[in-house]
């Protein structure tokens, strides 16, 4: 089917993609943006992924603090060049993923970060609760492994939902962004400070109060 300049310009729009791509996307969508785009998404992950191996040693450390300093997140996110580290779309990106840490409360960066020691320990009680509860033991394996996925989707940063937007991980939202900058971007690391951690005190839903500021 004829594929319009107008929808070629709002797909360009919405994606950041150049011209032909998104021509060549809605052709092979036969004009449905909505397919289009995930079409150039899935190809755009595609060369993502092969920038991934490259040297990352630009970008920003950035920080969040928490209205009232209750939570502090210091980031540094690294991409190739001090060109797109001064960038506006970089910078906003450093600072969503610093107000992302702050709510989700994310314990390492990815699960290659999570010490042997401490998926071990999570195995164990995983395996004694499958124990507990009369589970098979040729099916118990298969359960903790589950389990385990499940805990570092909870303290693993780039396996977190994002925040802003929970369909997609914060892993996915850097794949993206490695496809429209055309550059590698890693975090590196971050720490996390809360106010009166390890004191013993009322708990207080901090995340619920920083994602309301997010969302104001």
């Amino acid at each position: 089917m004829a594929i319009t300049a107008a929808q070629v310009k709002e797909l360009r729009e919405r994606t950041g993609a150049g011209m032909m791509d998104c021509k060549k996307a809605l052709q092979e969508a036969d004009g449905d943006i909505e397919k289009a785009i995930e079409l150039m998404r899935e190809k755009g992950l595609a060369k993502a992924a092969k920038k991934a191996g490259r040297v990352a040693a630009e970008g920003l450390v950035d920080s969040y603090i928490h209205l009232g300093g209750r939570i502090g997140v210091l980031v540094e996110v690294n991409c190739e060049t001090d060109f797109v580290a001064k960038t506006d779309e970089f910078k906003n990106l450093v600072k969503d993923i610093a107000m992302h840490i702050a709510a989700a409360k994310p314990e390492y960066v990815s699960r290659e970060d999570v010490p042997e020691s401490v998926i071990e320990h999570e195995k164990q009680i995983y395996r004694q609760q499958m124990l507990n509860e009369g589970k098979p033991e040729k099916i118990i394996d298969n359960i903790v492994a589950g389990k385990i996925d499940k805990f570092f989707e909870e303290v693993c940063l780039l396996e977190q939902p994002f925040v802003k937007d929970p369909d997609k991980t914060v892993g996915d939202l850097l794949k993206e962004k490695v496809a429209q900058i055309g550059e590698n971007i890693v975090v590196r690391r971050f720490v996390r400070f809360e106010r009166g951690e390890g004191i013993e005190k009322k708990k207080e839903n901090f995340a619920e109060e920083v994602m309301s500021q997010i969302n104001k």
